[in-house]
């Protein structure tokens, strides 16, 4: 999987979004300090760290969803300063296998807030579909949500994040409980989608293996962010070993 052209800090001719100095407490116990992040759109960035290292809650803070101390900028490609428009995908919610609610259900009442028990008419559906053609999902606009595969529903909330298109996507642990065929077409996908759109990709995971075949960079966190560099430059560092335990040779390798 090619490696997007923008992994310098330089940001001439190129939109990015800008993290400096973000700090997040809870009462008087911080959870983030110090965070620096730098991301070009047409990325794919792997926000990895243990759990309650604070990745979720930088997802928060980006989706100004939780107060936080210093400056999150997102610039276009012609330099100017404007909120970023940010589609977010959480980590796969359950739904019960006798569900009745169709894929068409769940995406009209996301995107239209059309009731559930109202039949849904053919302007909404032609939309769904349109919306579903960016991740070659439409095969699945009748399927009822409970019968998904994991791969299948990543592809559905994914194409639920594209509508309205963002600048930013972020995606929480999009890889956990996808089969390894479901996870190989969903990292293609992602690939498809920043090069077609141009956007940027933040995507936490615990997927060490993966991470060279599809990561432009890789972001270490753990209250602050350790490292930040290649898939190799990261997997290969004293810093990983020490908050992971493991080992990766050169290359990335076990």
């Amino acid at each position: 999987m090619p490696h997007h052209m923008h992994n310098g800090a330089d940001c001439h001719h190129s939109c990015c979004l800008k993290v400096t100095g973000l700090g997040v407490s809870a009462g008087d116990s911080p959870i983030l300090h110090d965070v620096d992040l730098h991301i070009h759109c047409g990325q794919i960035v792997a926000l990895i760290g243990p759990n309650g290292a604070g990745k979720s809650t930088l997802f928060k803070a980006i989706l100004g969803q939780v107060p936080h101390e210093g400056a999150i900028d997102f610039e276009t490609a012609g330099g100017r300063r404007t909120r970023p428009l940010v589609g977010y995908v959480p980590q796969s919610p359950s739904f019960d296998p006798g569900d009745p609610v169709s894929v068409l259900d769940l995406f009209a009442a996301a995107i239209d807030h059309w009731p559930v028990f109202l039949p849904i008419p053919r302007s909404l559906r032609q939309r769904v579909l349109t919306c579903l053609e960016r991740v070659h999902g439409e095969s699945l606009i009748d399927k009822r949500v409970g019968a998904l595969s994991g791969g299948e529903l990543q592809r559905v909330l994914l194409a639920m994040a594209l509508e309205p298109l963002p600048h930013i996507l972020i995606l929480d642990e999009p890889l956990s409980g996808v089969d390894v065929e479901g996870e190989k077409q969903l990292l293609e996908m992602l690939d498809e989608v920043r090069s077609t759109f141009d956007l940027s990709i933040l995507l936490s995971t615990h997927d060490f293996a993966t991470l060279g075949q599809f990561a432009d960079k890789v972001v270490l966190l753990k209250e602050t962010v350790l490292l930040a560099g290649t898939p190799e430059e990261v997997l290969s560092s004293d810093a990983f070993s020490q908050v992971f335990h493991l080992s990766f040779g050169k290359g990335g390798k076990l």
